[in-house]
């Protein structure tokens, strides 16, 4: 019996088939890709992507967008850094949740302070967080300005948008970093091919 946070008088149920059944029956491991970065700066694009190339692989992932979550799971949340405290670190337990299933868990959001996504990352198995920043600078992020979010938010319409009056903070060990090459970018295929070659790497692709 134990009690954590709030909740008291609580035990942990055992199931007879585990983690290691799971990825048995799947033929993969389980892990977390965390993409994190300004928004416009492709996480979304990358995540789509990476989520159509692992399929193509026979192989089950499942995409977490930060948007999306918002429309049911985090629908209660604002953006204040409360909120957005709060907000990673439900997606945080989510994405632990389906790696724990086997999947591998695509996981974007901008998440723009370091210690949030640090708190995700201790409380997934040693090596199964796989942090991918997309390092792509603020003036071609406001340049794509996808949403027409830059624009409100300097136009004053948008309080503590990250990159205009909120901070990012960008990883500073993360796995992989996503750039451009000589001011291009890379296309989606080739930001989804250096995913997947990593995850092939370290033997997430196979049991």
């Amino acid at each position: 019996m134990s009690a954590v946070g709030k909740s008291t008088n609580i035990f942990w149920q055992e199931c007879s088939v585990g983690k290691l059944d799971r990825q048995k029956l799947l033929k993969q491991k389980g892990c977390v890709v965390w993409i994190t970065g300004l928004s416009g700066s492709g996480k979304s694009t990358l995540a789509c992507t990476l989520d159509q190339e692992l399929y193509s692989r026979s192989k089950l992932a499942y995409v977490l967008d930060g948007d999306n979550l918002r429309h049911g799971l985090n629908k209660d949340l604002g953006f204040s850094t409360e909120d957005r405290t709060e907000n990673i670190r439900r997606v945080g337990e989510v994405a632990k949740l389906f790696a724990d299933a086997g999947l591998i868990c695509i996981a974007s959001l901008i998440s723009p302070y370091r210690k949030d996504r640090d708190s995700c990352r201790g409380i997934l198995p040693e090596s199964s967080f796989i942090e991918v920043f997309m390092n792509m600078p603020l003036e071609l992020c406001e340049a794509r300005d996808p949403k027409g979010l830059y624009k409100l938010a300097r136009a004053g319409k948008i309080k503590g948008f990250t990159g205009i009056d909120d901070p990012y903070e960008p990883p500073l060990n993360c796995e992989i970093e996503i750039k451009q090459e000589n001011g291009v970018c890379p296309s989606p295929n080739a930001m989804a091919g250096q995913v997947v070659g990593y995850l092939e790497e370290k033997g997430f692709l196979h049991e």
